[in-house]
């Protein structure tokens, strides 16, 4: 009894690798060694095999089994050390699921994925964000940097966590920063002063524009001032959060029912929202454009942030325009698939 003790203990130490090479060579000999004993019984070699194969699995189907008394003793002894070895190969198997499942609710896996979203700090408004951007496009890929140490939706297999200091990069090459299609980065809501908390965002969109700055990148700004120092990191996108919140509140005190059209374009779950629309090469002028898009349901609002070119229908469409129209998804689709 000791000395299997002592086998299995040893036998649990080595790795993988090691522990696969030694079930293929056991399997083999194995095999080998029975059509050995009784050729008449197993035919050819590769019957020995299978019959390995499921006496170790314990399936035994029975369609060949031993008949010598040398056979049968070869029967017993793959069933104390057959299937022993294959138990271990299956215990290190389900280790290997359990430590794989332990590192990604620690936040210790590299993401290995591309064209996916990240999002920096987690929060309510994180949360919201990922349940918009999955609700839009379910099969995005989603990867989550937070300092904190336990992944906050491990039950959410779109959404990747790491864990750690998102201005690091070793963290942001855990996030496989370099191959992601945009960075989300919200302010962190654990820090009470509104200025420690734009410093941490501006350092964490430094390191990111530094490595990757292609990356598009939208940050969440708490101070109005800071917005110049944004502008100098090279920041695509910035939202001023408490200002819009603020702005909203006002244009619902004195525009009743404007908040509602607001909400209605912000939330992609029913009705229209605002799309991107590619530039058709025979639209010559803003009035072509609003024209074409109108008669396909669609309503053209803005070139980039200019919201003013319904009062410009009559000029030329720039080449580096970036139209946006108002319109519900399903007509979205088919403008985008006539370009």
């Amino acid at each position: 009894m000791h000395f299997f003790i002592r086998l299995s203990t040893r036998l649990m130490h080595l790795r993988k690798t090691t522990i696969g090479s030694i079930i293929l060579v056991f399997v083999v000999l194995s095999a080998t060694i029975a059509y050995a004993l009784e050729p008449a019984t197993f035919e050819n070699w590769f019957n020995a095999f299978y019959w390995v194969l499921t006496t170790m699995a314990t399936v035994g189907y029975g369609d060949y089994f031993a008949t010598s008394p040398a056979g049968k003793g070869f029967t017993i002894f793959l069933y104390i050390f057959g299937i022993g070895l294959l138990s271990l190969v299956i215990g290190k198997v389900i280790d290997s699921i359990a430590e794989v499942q332990r590192q990604r609710g620690a936040g210790t896996l590299t993401f290995e994925g591309k064209q996916h979203v990240i999002i920096v700090n987690w929060g309510k408004k994180a949360r919201s964000a990922i349940e918009e951007i999955l609700e839009n496009a379910p099969k995005t890929q989603i990867v989550l940097i937070d300092e904190s140490n336990r992944h906050p939706l491990e039950t959410w297999e779109q959404v990747h966590f790491v864990s750690g200091d998102p201005s690091s990069d070793s963290i942001l090459a855990k996030a496989n920063i370099k191959d992601c299609r945009a960075a989300i980065i919200f302010a962190d809501e654990r820090i009470q002063e509104a200025a420690l908390i734009d410093g941490k965002s501006l350092l964490v969109v430094s390191s990111i524009e530094r490595i990757a700055p292609h990356v598009h990148t939208t940050v969440e700004i708490t101070i109005e001032n800071h917005v110049q120092n944004f502008r100098h990191a090279q920041v695509n996108e910035f939202i001023l959060s408490h200002d819009a919140i603020s702005r909203l509140a006002v244009r619902a005190a004195l525009h009743e029912g404007s908040s509602d059209v607001i909400t209605q374009l912000l939330n992609r779950t029913n009705g229209s929202d605002v799309y991107e629309v590619v530039v058709d090469l025979s639209w010559k002028t803003y009035g072509d454009a609003f024209q074409s898009l109108l008669a396909q349901g669609a309503t053209l609002i803005a070139d980039r942030e200019d919201l003013g070119i319904n009062r410009k229908l009559d000029q030329q469409i720039p080449p580096n325009a970036k139209l946006y129209v108002v319109a519900d998804a399903e007509t979205h689709r088919k403008i985008s698939k006539q370009r």
